[in-house]
């Protein structure tokens, strides 16, 4: 009986190292998001970090215009990039989880 806890845990074990790695690689996966105009362009990670804005002149004549389209395009991309993180997480800690039965979280 005390073979198979071991073993367990050694697979949550390698789960967690697959998260944390899967953590570190998502800082490097970049989702880009821009207005339907492309006066407003922003970059995040798929860890929600924002790595980039880029605002046309047009818009520093507007401030309200200016402040929608930020509001607007940045919810879409951290939008995007929480489905990113999401999914590859999951996938991560899905992979390296024991077969416990009746404990399948990830359905």
């Amino acid at each position: 009986m005390f073979g198979d806890i071991s073993g367990m845990m050694s697979k949550i074990k390698d789960a967690q190292k697959k998260v944390e790695e899967t953590k570190k690689r998502l800082n490097t996966v970049l989702v880009d998001e821009a207005t339907a105009n492309g006066s407003l362009k922003i970059t995040v990670t798929a860890n929600n970090e924002i790595k980039s804005i880029s605002i046309h002149e047009s818009l520093l004549e507007d401030k309200e215009e200016l402040e929608d389209y930020l509001i607007l395009t940045l919810n879409k991309a951290l939008k995007k990039a929480g489905a990113i993180n999401e999914h590859e997480l999951a996938v991560a800690a899905q992979d390296g989880m024991p077969n416990i039965p009746g404990m399948d979280m990830f359905k």
